[in-house]
């Protein structure tokens, strides 16, 4: 694993790692390998949500009223690029089930490896809202990219993006075209192979997730 460039926040937890890890492995089953996203998407979502702001609420415990920290209120829109982002989107709406949810729907055309959109739906008021978008692969960046362009035509102000690896060309295109809006991720790999699959990686994610190898 390379060192990350500042745009990066890599996420490195012990527990992140290690189901990283077994991700990775090619004879994990397509079922273990969808309980690992899921659950490696749950312990990612504590980081990516560390500087959501809090206020001071009154309450009452059973043996005492005190005043406790609870969120702030702000809006959250979670937005899962298909399909392989749908595993994300499960394990991040586990910790913060009342999020609202958009899809976008976007295939790398094999040749040219650039985004076509085939699907948009998102909630109201994305101005409004920080928008946590989840994919996977942050490889070429290409889709990335085309998301979050979308996102900020539709209204998105504050946006972030998680993905599980990223590699040195992605991120920097990436960065080039969205330097506002930070990444996350569980690993950081060493490049792009000819087919634009991320090396060493865990091949492609959403075959992976839905069983389509």
């Amino acid at each position: 694993m390379a060192n990350p460039p500042p745009p990066l926040t890599l996420i490195d937890h012990p527990l992140v790692q290690h189901k990283l890890s077994l991700m990775r492995r090619r004879e994990t089953s397509t079922t273990d390998f969808r309980q690992l996203l899921r659950e490696t998407a749950t312990l990612m979502a504590y980081e990516i949500t560390r500087t959501l702001p809090l206020e001071p609420h009154d309450i009452v415990t059973p043996v005492a009223p005190t005043t406790a920290p609870m969120l702030a209120g702000e809006d959250l829109c979670l937005v899962s690029i298909m399909r392989a982002g749908d595993g994300l989107l499960q394990g991040m709406l586990d910790l913060m089930p009342s999020a609202r949810v958009g899809h976008v729907g976007l295939y790398r055309d094999p040749v040219t490896l650039s985004a076509v959109e085939y699907y948009f739906k998102m909630p109201r008021d994305l101005d409004k809202r920080l928008v946590i978008v989840v994919d996977p692969m942050l490889a070429t960046g290409n889709t990335a990219i085309a998301a979050v362009s979308r996102l900020k035509q539709a209204g998105a102000k504050t946006i972030k993006f998680l993905c599980l690896l990223t590699v040195p060309e992605g991120l920097s295109a990436f960065h080039d075209a969205h330097p506002d809006v930070p990444v996350f991720a569980a690993g950081y790999d060493e490049k792009l192979n000819e087919k634009g699959y991320i090396v060493p990686g865990i091949g492609d994610a959403g075959d992976r997730l839905f069983g389509t190898v």
